[in-house]
């Protein structure tokens, strides 16, 4: 595998995604550039660089691209910032004296090695000998701001100044002015009786406060050799209809254009808010323990071992353990659960759950960066730069469809006056402005992706963490699912099935001398027994005791000698047994003093919805299940047989499993996707190989959220049939965009053709198309909440 380095940046101001789809063209043809994924939604281009690449002769490349699209992006890099080192937001920082003053207070906090306070871009850079100090220093660096300026805001994780930029405000509010007049004059021109020149001076300063900002964006787009897109077309339908008298049109096709584009805009930011909303899992504040006080801070500044307060009402800031308290937790954010889940002390608890009713005291484990919360975060944001097929399909289609329908427009201008005797020029140029105007296609463009990430959005609400659209998609078209058995279709937790007492013995016996016998092991299966008998075992009791590898245990207790293990301990001390069959689980033989006691049958539980998961699945459309396991054969084939999978492999070593994959792999039918479910830890390298990989109830493994590509955070199997659901909902919502988007832009480039539309047709078949198609993509982000009522 080729050796790269992987860069993110931000695109502030980028929202046009035809701009975006040039950009990422252009960018991956650069020389020294592996990959590049522009996500205009989010605003992220994520850069994959060979390893011996000049990263900085590309970068300067790369913003000339972006300077030549959209002279308007500020591209920045999205720090990943050594350890031990932080950046803070200052927002309303602006005196340089109080600037200094924080600066050289902080500067003399034991452990700090560096600090630096900017006051132009309100920010603070601070850097310490110890990463684990960082916390502790953090939270006396915010004590000496507040008290040096006290209306300061704080903010560790987004740049203030992003929203409060006076620069943007001000050129926010100069286009609103414009408009505004603009409009203003156009009603008036159209309401009173002017001269025709003076008519015409009007239309011309309206259409200029309207539609200036387009044309020069036209023009600096054209000047760098970027002719087809919205901007171009807008210019030349307008202008093309100032040239052939009509004015009242012109300036309204720039009018409405521009409030439609507002629209489009509006529609999108509260897309995105919606789905941010459905991840709003960061707390704002810890209650923080401090000897006898609670102190509001920030996440960032509690360090592990830490105790904080939660109060009901309260969302969990940090992961930790509960040291003192009961209570019952909302999970619904996390895992999409709709039951309360009852906690008490020693219970460890995850960041992001409500605690709905007890105080909590919780010792945290985890540094904030580490927390479920944050990389919950840190997998939605980054989800949308794995663009999905169909996403990379309607990118390239946008690419050839609008200079065709432009030279389309062309023809059509000319032709038929050429032709046909007695045609007006004017007439056929006035259709041909029409399907200029028509032919955008922003509505797929900004759709489709959006719908993706809606979809994202939603998957997570139920507790599906899916890493890019691509394995979203991908869901749709599954032909074989493999699942490991332990830990996915079983609970992976041994406990005592049954107990058959012979010989005057009781369950209780028999329980008492295993458990003894059992004592210094820490085996799962001795774990499960003393787990049963459930009361404390006095280990005076236990004189003498013997591991007999490959057979059990011999051991003294109270004075009687125990033997505890498989059929082969039986057989070796000649100790007469009931032998006891049953597949599913593993059957452990008593004897005291050579007297067969009974047997204990221990099992791993099957999973409640193992069975319903793969009903589910042949419901959606899987044409195959099968199971892996290093369990017997006949374990593992009744098991199989019990949930209704259609194969199963037993007996396997890890290294097998890659094996029997490639097997299965050979066998798929077409292009459908091998899809492969494990515990995320164990299963890492099948997880890897698989099309899609999907961790369950993995989000405290780092192995399984590297490997995997959907993490499940649950141990419910059947959230992989919810996850396919979305899936399949998500895509039926990027078809009725597209079908909707492509047969409305056909009917109205016809009708234009023909001249049947008019510019006013023309102007809602691309601006008010792309709202409606955008409007339709927001209800992706409901799917989550849709698939946890069925």
């Amino acid at each position: 595998m080729e050796k790269v380095i992987h860069k993110e940046y931000i695109l502030e101001g980028i929202c046009c995604g035809n701009c975006a789809a040039k950009i990422e063209k252009s960018i991956k043809a650069l020389h020294g550039i592996v990959s590049a994924d522009l996500d205009f939604i989010t605003q992220t281009l994520c850069i994959s660089f060979k390893i011996d690449a000049d990263t900085t002769s590309i970068m300067g490349q790369i913003r000339e691209i972006i300077k030549c699209n959209d002279a308007n992006v500020v591209i920045r890099e999205k720090m990943q910032l050594a350890e031990g080192k932080k950046e803070i937001y200052l927002q309303g920082l602006c005196c340089t004296v109080c600037a200094g003053k924080i600066e050289s207070r902080i500067k003399k906090l034991n452990g700090v090695k560096y600090v630096s306070v900017d006051t132009i871009s309100q920010k603070m850079t601070i850097e310490t000998d110890n990463e684990h100090q960082l916390p502790g220093i953090l939270r006396q660096a915010s004590e000496i701001i507040q008290e040096v300026e006290p209306d300061i805001q704080i903010s560790y994780t987004t740049d203030p100044l992003k929203n409060d930029n006076k620069k943007c405000c001000q050129k926010v509010f100069l286009k609103k002015s414009f408009l505004a007049a603009g409009t203003i004059l156009y009603v008036i021109n159209m309401s009173l009786q002017f001269t025709q020149a003076v008519s015409f001076s009007v239309f011309l300063i309206s259409y200029l406060l309207i539609g200036g900002e387009v044309i020069l964006r036209a023009l600096r787009n054209i000047s760098k050799g970027h002719i087809f897109d919205e901007n171009f077309l807008m210019a030349i339908a307008t202008i093309g209809a100032f040239a052939i008298g009509e004015y009242p049109e012109g300036v309204a096709v720039m009018l409405f254009y521009q409030i439609g584009e507002g629209f489009q805009r509006l529609a999108v930011s509260r897309s995105k808010k919606n789905i941010a909303s459905l991840m709003n899992l960061r707390p704002d504040f810890v209650n923080l323990k401090i000897n006898n006080s609670i102190q509001k801070v920030s996440p960032e500044e509690v360090a592990v071992g830490d105790s904080i307060l939660v109060k009901p009402g309260e969302r969990i800031p940090m992961d930790g353990r509960i040291t003192n308290g009961i209570s019952s937790l909302d999970l619904s954010a996390l895992t999409g659960e709709s039951l309360p889940r009852d906690v008490k002390s020693g219970d460890e608890v995850m960041s992001g759950a409500i605690n709905k009713s007890g105080l909590l005291t919780v010792e945290v484990s985890k540094e904030f960066g580490e927390s479920t919360v944050s990389k919950i975060l840190s997998l939605v944001e980054n989800a949308s730069s794995k663009k999905a097929p169909t996403e990379n399909f309607i990118t390239t289609f946008a690419r050839y469809y609008t200079p065709v329908v432009t030279v389309a427009a062309v023809v059509l201008a000319i032709i038929p006056p050429l032709i046909w005797a007695g045609e007006s020029f004017n007439i056929w140029l006035y259709r041909a402005l029409a399907f200029l105007v028509v032919s955008c296609p922003c509505a797929l463009v900004i759709s489709v992706p959006l719908t993706f990430f809606g979809g994202i959005g939603g998957a997570s609400r139920n507790g599906v963490l899916v890493k890019g659209s691509n394995y979203l998609e991908g869901l749709n078209h599954i032909d074989t699912i493999i699942m490991d058995k332990t830990g996915t279709v079983t609970k992976g937790v041994f406990s005592v099935h049954s107990i058959i007492a012979q010989n005057g013995f009781s369950e209780q016996d028999i329980l008492y001398y295993a458990s003894c016998a059992e004592k210094y092991s820490n085996h799962p299966i001795a774990e499960s027994i003393i787990r049963a008998f459930g009361k404390t075992i006095d280990t005076a009791q236990i004189v003498a005791h013997e591991d007999i590898a490959g057979y059990g245990v011999k051991a003294s207790i109270d004075g009687k000698t125990v033997y505890l293990g498989n059929s082969k301990l039986m057989k070796m001390y000649a100790i007469p047994y009931r032998p006891v069959y049953d597949v599913t689980g593993i059957t452990i033989y008593l004897a005291v003093d050579k007297k067969f006691a009974g047997s204990i049958l221990i099992k791993d539980e099957i999973k409640p919805d193992s069975r319903k998961t793969i009903q589910g699945l042949k419901t959606l459309g899987v044409r195959k299940t099968v199971m892996l396991t290093g369990d017997t054969k006949a374990s593992g084939e009744a098991i199989a047989k019990e949930i209704g999978m259609d194969a199963v492999y037993t007996e396997l070593l890890p290294q097998q499993k890659v094996e029997i994959f490639e097997v299965l792999e050979k066998e798929r039918q077409g292009n459908g996707k091998i899809v492969f479910v494990g515990d995320g830890v164990n299963d890492a390298p099948v997880l890897a190989r698989a099309d899609i990989g999907i961790a369950m109830g993995a989000m405290g493994s780092d192995a399984a959220i590297e490997a995997a590509d959907i993490v499940l955070m649950t141990d419910e199997p059947f959230k992989i049939v919810s996850a396919i659901r979305i899936a399949k909902r998500t895509q039926a919502i990027v078809w009725q965009n597209i079908i909707f988007a492509v047969v409305i832009k056909i009917v109205l480039l016809i009708f234009a053709a023909v001249g049947m539309a008019t510019m006013w047709e023309a102007v809602f078949g691309d601006v008010g198309v792309t709202v409606l198609a955008v409007l339709n993509a927001m209800r992706a982000v409901r799917t989550g909440s849709m698939m946890e009522m069925q």
